[in-house]
């Protein structure tokens, strides 16, 4: 199976499961507009590869192997679109068919360079997350200039997410700030750095502010800027 469709796939079962919670053959074929008894022999390929689970009449999920490459092309897939739009100014509508001819073709390092070019953007032109890159690094400033001296940069071993995904209660540590330095001494000011635990008291509905409490002070945080704070995976009690 060429590489180009095993990512595809990856892709619409990614999508679907973050839907649905696992994804159907009927689904997949509906979205890759395919037979279903070609989606059923391709599932059964994907999963002797590890990256899928399936079961018949239950559909598929992604094992970790399988999520790892279907966020990397879905990352690629959304910073396209956003260069598309507003760099080569493409009517919106258009931007994702585009998107998924490209988003098998270019490279890691095209990939971070469009990341930076772009400034890290937090959406793409149609409101979904992008997510951050999985390099080693603290911000998107340090990013920048590892990537211009050339030197490869090391992969984050954790999983990290936005702050705002947690629940009320809920507590992590800070380990990646996307933006500038003015966005991290902004941050930094606030009390929220690198390594700093936090936790989730109050999340007002409709994208309104979070409030965090950190280092025993309360803060309310407007929720564009803290869906650029990301913690590794919460805990429930005490960190």
């Amino acid at each position: 199976m060429a590489q180009e469709q095993v990512e595809e796939y990856l892709e619409t079962i990614y999508d679907l499961e973050s839907r649905d919670g696992s994804a159907k053959t009927t689904a997949i074929a509906k979205c890759l507009k395919i037979a279903p008894a070609s989606v059923t022999e391709v599932l059964k390929s994907l999963s002797d590869k590890g990256f899928v689970q399936y079961e018949p009449y239950r559909g598929a999920t992604l094992t970790e192997e399988g999520k790892k490459i279907a966020g990397t092309i879905k990352r690629k897939h959304r910073l396209l679109e956003v260069f598309l739009t507003d760099v080569l100014k493409l009517n919106r509508e258009k931007v994702h068919d585009e998107a998924c001819r490209m988003e098998h073709t270019i490279s890691e390092e095209t990939e971070d360079a469009l990341c930076r070019m772009l400034d890290a953007p937090a959406h793409c032109p149609h409101g979904s997350p992008i997510s951050p890159c999985n390099k080693g690094v603290g911000s998107c400033a340090e990013c920048d200039g590892a990537g211009n001296t050339g030197m490869p940069l090391v992969i984050r071993d954790k999983k990290i997410i936005p702050i705002t995904d947690l629940r009320p209660e809920q507590k992590g540590r800070i380990a990646f700030i996307r933006g500038d330095c003015k966005v991290v001494q902004r941050l930094s000011d606030l009390g929220l750095t690198l390594g700093t635990n936090v936790s989730v008291l109050k999340k007002a509905p409709m994208g309104g502010p979070v409030e965090i409490s950190v280092r025993r002070t309360k803060l309310a945080v407007d929720h564009a800027i803290a869906e650029n704070i990301f913690i590794e995976p919460p805990l429930l009690g005490e960190l």
